[in-house]
């Protein structure tokens, strides 16, 4: 090959951390004119003629002046390269912002940029490149002049419900909001019934688009993304959408994937992964109920996508809007600070939530019943009228069971998993490993016989059916998926987030299990929970009852009051006393003994530190968990992802072939498990 004097800086597709920089390579001849960042290509690494994947971050001449801009550049190899091996493709795929956003992320959370591009880049259908690719070269035809900016901004609806010019400005003027999504149902012109939050964010995609500028809505599951696609079917029909999650088959998927490339703005709608998509002029990052913890990230390096949102817009200029009927903590934060401010309805409308320890029950039995008999006649009127949703803490039919003499939980003599009933007459069985249990003996006293500890939508579904008897009964959960609803009446059992959207709004509301929920071993418990009821209360018809079950105090009345800023902000300050997340950063050092006192010596010179451990987990592993404050978060982030590198990279296959165990040590930023 002949070289070219031309260099080509590129990222390796690899999770490994010590190989997370860019490389630099010779640029052959014959690769003169074909090559350009974004590119995927393959090069050489190592010996043995070993080929691996890469993006081309940037190409360059060294001898050419440089600027002060060219940072990209600055330390570049000045030996002989390895030439190039190949060009995959010539679809540029990696546009220079999400690079930089991959890079950021990365670098905040001691993570490697390649897992952030392996969520924003799916992988390569050739076929569907080939036919985009000749498409892009093919002279376009169209039928007419496409509708201004100006058209679209004046046919879009203002966002009723909403101070004037609010929104509208925040999108004009690139603000960050945090806003309180109005709670309650609205039917669309196909008669067809969706949240009235989902009609917002697709009132704010249209908005967007009328500025010239592209739009990413993201909200959690496949149940949020229906409605808002039905919202923008009626608000931006003929306007350019692409729709980007997992759930697509991979060609499909892809071709979503290579029109955001195009240079038009569009509106794109999907999941978590959704914020990282290549976006043409971005002018706006809208999430939906971004304390919901689908937005997690179950991989490396298990960035949240509010994290990723707040980056973005930072980089790109854009509008932010976190849309909620409650409040997260984290946005609480930032709307304390200043970061965001807020928007609310102009009217104070909301669902009339009723928690039943606010009311007064002679009968103490009565009192601790799991359906109050408030409730229960509550239910019963409703039921003439329409449908009525009562949600519970779990799927399943009896989820756990318990010793019927020492009251102990039962337990699977394998594997020591919890024991449930998947049906009435089925016997039981563990939930983990799903061995059966019919000679069960229990470990604490021995006793052989079992009781229902927690009843699942399948048992509540049994009991409510016995006592509304010619009631239709419908249960919607993991395993049985019901978005939709009529009008006409039926008992509907769901689990949280589950429920399906009814025509019209439930005519009541019971929400079951509350203590159950609340008994969770977690930091964010209270509002998770405050989450799940103000979504559920949200499908309430027009005044219908929602009747909160077995809570009372703080989160009752933040629910019956319907302001869950004041619970968000009482939240922070209880977590500020204490140095529990939002208020400082943590991050959860695992490995073996020697490896994490080893990570956390590095430590030593970060000011503001506070480490709690390390602690036993599986052995050999032992685990700390360091806290500090934002201010501090590049410093720890960079000390911990070089103790990383190195005990990857000591750990490297020697030459005469004798054994190395795998790295253990492990690094995790803002785990929301942790506390």
């Amino acid at each position: 090959m002949t070289h070219t004097g031309l260099v080509a800086r590129v990222l390796i597709d690899s999770p490994l951390p010590q190989l997370d920089h860019l490389f630099d390579y010779g640029v052959p001849a014959e690769l003169v004119g074909q090559i350009a960042a974004g590119m995927r290509v393959k090069v050489p690494f190592r010996s043995g003629g070993r080929v691996v994947d890469a993006y081309v971050i940037e190409v360059f001449d060294p001898r050419a002046p440089r600027t002060a801009s060219d940072s990209e550049a600055d330390g570049a190899f000045r030996g002989a390269l390895s030439p190039l091996d190949s060009v995959v493709s010539t679809a540029v795929v990696l546009t220079p912002q999400v690079w930089k956003l991959a890079r950021r992320l990365a670098d905040r959370a001691a993570g490697n940029a390649s897992d952030i591009i392996r969520l924003a880049v799916p992988p390569r259908q050739v076929r569907v490149e080939k036919a985009w690719l000749t498409a892009q070269e093919a002279p376009v035809e169209t039928a007419g002049p496409e509708p201004s900016p100006v058209a679209i901004a004046l046919a879009t609806p203002a966002f009723v419900g909403y101070p004037t010019g609010r929104l509208d400005t925040a999108i004009v003027e690139h603000q960050r909001v945090a806003v309180a999504a109005i709670p309650e149902l609205t039917q669309l012109d196909d008669g067809s019934t969706i949240g009235r939050w989902a009609k917002t964010l697709a009132e704010l995609a249209v908005a967007t688009l009328g500025t010239g500028r592209s739009a990413i809505l993201c909200v959690p599951d496949f149940r949020d993304q229906d409605q808002v696609r039905a919202a923008l079917a009626q608000l931006a029909s003929g306007l350019p959408l692409s729709r980007v999650d997992a759930r697509q088959p991979n060609p499909d998927r892809y071709r979503a994937f290579l029109a955001c490339l195009e240079p038009a703005p569009r509106i794109i709608l999907g999941n978590r992964s959704a914020v990282y998509a290549p976006a043409h002029n971005l002018g706006l990052i809208a999430v939906w109920d971004d304390g919901d913890p689908l937005y997690i990230e179950p991989l490396s390096p298990y960035v949240n996508t509010r994290d990723a949102a707040l980056v973005r817009q930072q980089d790109s200029d854009c509008a932010l809007v976190l849309l909620g009927h409650s409040r997260s903590v984290e946005t609480q934060r930032l709307v304390e600070l200043g970061y965001l401010s807020e928007v609310s309805p102009a009217a104070d409308r909301h669902p009339r939530v009723i928690p039943t320890d606010f009311q007064s029950e002679p009968d103490q039995q009565a009192r601790a019943a799991r359906i109050p008999s408030a409730a229960w006649q509550t239910a019963r009127e409703a039921l003439a009228h329409g449908p009525v949703l009562v949600q519970v803490a779990s799927p399943g039919y009896a989820p756990m069971l318990a010793c019927q003499s020492c009251k102990k939980a039962a337990r699977c003599t394998h594997c020591q998993g919890p024991l449930g009933l998947k049906s009435a007459s089925a016997v039981p069985s563990c939930r983990w490993c799903g061995a059966l249990a019919a000679g069960w003996t229990c470990l604490h006293c021995e006793g052989t016989k079992l009781r229902v500890v927690t009843l699942g939508t399948g048992r509540t579904a049994e009991e409510l059916g016995r006592a509304f008897p010619g009631a239709r009964v419908i249960v919607a959960d993991g395993e049985h998926t019901v978005q939709t609803l009529g009008p006409q009446p039926a008992l509907v059992i769901a689990t949280r987030g589950a429920e399906p959207v009814p025509t019209g709004g439930y005519r009541a509301i019971l929400i079951l299990d509350g203590e159950r929920m609340l008994a969770r071993e977690s930091l964010r418990v209270g509002e998770d929970c405050l989450r799940w009821w103000s979504n559920a209360a949200a499908l309430a018809a027009p005044g219908a009852p929602v009747l909160l079950t077995g809570v009372g105090g703080a989160l009752a009345r933040a629910l019956n009051s319907w302001r869950p800023d004041i619970f968000a902000a009482s939240e922070l300050a209880d977590r500020r006393q204490l140095r529990f997340p939002p208020a400082v950063r943590v991050a959860s050092v695992t490995g073996t003994a020697t490896d994490v006192d080893a990570a956390l010596a590095d430590l030593a010179a970060v000011a503001g530190l506070d480490v709690l451990g390390p602690v036993d987990t599986e052995a050999p592993l032992v685990r700390a968990v360091v806290r500090f404050g934002y201010a501090r978060g590049d410093e720890v982030a960079r000390a911990l992802k070089a103790a990383v590198v190195r005990n990857a990279a000591r750990r490297r296959k020697p030459k005469s072939g004798s054994f190395q165990p795998a790295p253990t040590l492990k690094v995790r930023f803002d785990d929301p498990e942790l506390l």
